[in-house]
């Protein structure tokens, strides 16, 4: 029998937690927030049917990353589900794994889907087996940066080096040249250590100006999967994106059933059940542009 969820814990804060408990509302469900003292204002506190303060003062990122804190307040307060938003520990198949061995029910993948598709070093992995092209990058982590400037001397600048784990444009910098390798590989590592508390890091070449295009996914616990389109978040600010519009404006029609049918490929590949996205990287001509 399905488990019924009469209390969710949002893993998060502001507009992503606020989101969550508006939809736990609407189905009746009652919600429970958590803070830290920095965010002893934030709007998510009051928008929750009770809030609780977590952590310590001067480190309130590390406090939405304390997973252990976090299941050990949900199984005090009588909590069933934890949702994690996007960001922090919602590309963390080992808390997902814990919350699942303590009882609670997990609102996101599978933990075998998230250490399969998480992990973006795997991830790449899974898109080279299932077919699909993808930008020329390391095998895997990149541990030292001895081994990033083997792989600069293979493939040439620009780079782009990236956080393996977690999202939200954290964790990303742009090299150009060799001299700004060393910093670049540094700050990475310790912005991802920072933000997803892994500081595990690989590299692509970097594409200029290209079309950053995602397919929503849907996919039940029957093998059921569906895309619901796609929509074009190109327009960023320090990699965080700033509008979605969709469908995608200007994306020539063999590309658009190309994305559709390789997000599947990839969702099938795994076994996934949820509801997310598969991200693309894109660069087409329209209208006589690169």
């Amino acid at each position: 029998m399905p488990t019924k969820i009469t209390n969710v814990l949002a893993a998060n804060r502001g507009e992503i937690a606020i989101r969550i408990f508006r939809a736990c509302t609407e189905l009746g469900i009652r919600t429970t927030a958590v803070y830290p003292w920095e965010d002893r204002l934030s709007i998510h506190r009051y928008k929750a049917d009770r809030a609780f303060q977590i952590g310590e003062a001067g480190a309130p990122v590390a406090s939405y990353l304390d997973g252990d804190a976090l299941i050990e307040l949900a199984l005090q307060e009588g909590v069933d589900a934890i949702h994690p938003g996007y960001g922090f520990l919602s590309e963390n198949a080992a808390f997902a794994q814990k919350c699942i061995d303590a009882g609670l029910v997990w609102i996101g993948p599978s933990p075998e889907v998230m250490r399969a598709l998480g992990d973006k070093v795997s991830a790449r992995a899974v898109a080279l087996e299932a077919g699909l092209s993808v930008v020329p990058g390391s095998d895997g982590a990149v541990p030292t940066i001895e081994a990033a400037r083997a792989f600069a001397d293979s493939h040439g600048f620009p780079l782009l080096i990236k956080a393996a784990h977690g999202g939200g444009g954290r964790g990303m910098r742009i090299v150009r040249a060799a001299e700004e390798l060393e910093d670049a590989f540094d700050s990475a590592r310790n912005e991802a250590r920072s933000a997803f508390g892994n500081d595990e890091v690989f590299i692509e070449r970097f594409i200029e100006r290209p079309r950053h295009i995602e397919v929503q996914l849907l996919g039940d616990k029957h093998g059921n999967i569906v895309h619901l389109f796609e929509r074009d978040c190109s327009i960023q600010r320090r990699y965080q994106k700033l509008i979605e519009i969709a469908p995608a404006p200007a994306l020539p029609e063999a590309v658009r059933q190309r994305v559709h049918d390789d997000a599947l490929r990839i969702a099938r590949a795994v076994g996934y059940s949820s509801a997310g996205t598969v991200e693309f990287v894109a660069r087409f001509k329209v209208a006589g542009r690169g």
